[in-house]
């Protein structure tokens, strides 16, 4: 099975309507980078998603380096700064989509937001 996994930190509180713009940044921006043969077997699948929560901003560092180690698709975004947060906070990190086993390594020991 595949699936996609977008982290985000909940020390920086942020608003429902700001925390799904940021999930879906990260999400369409790992999307973009993953293989066209495995986006087509994760669609056909059913798309799955999930949305897991860290601490802060070492947490969510780490996440991304070790899936970058692995070699997973990955984006971290970075906010533009023009609504709640200060220009370039890192706030959330997708991964996928990709193979559940490969994505567990990574996350598999992250809550559900």
């Amino acid at each position: 099975m595949y699936k996609q996994v977008v982290v985000v930190r909940k020390d920086l509180r942020l608003d429902k309507g700001k925390l799904a713009v940021q999930v879906a940044h990260a999400s369409l921006n790992a999307y973009n980078k993953s293989d066209p043969d495995v986006k087509r077997e994760w669609e056909d699948t059913g798309g799955k998603k999930v949305v897991l929560r860290v601490d802060g901003l070492r947490e969510l560092i780490a996440l991304h380096k070790k899936a970058k180690e692995l070699k997973l698709p990955c984006s971290l975004i970075k906010d533009a700064g023009k609504t709640h947060i200060p220009p370039g906070t890192v706030t959330a990190l997708g991964i996928g989509p990709c193979r559940d086993d490969e994505l567990d390594m990574v996350t598999g020991n992250l809550k559900m937001l």
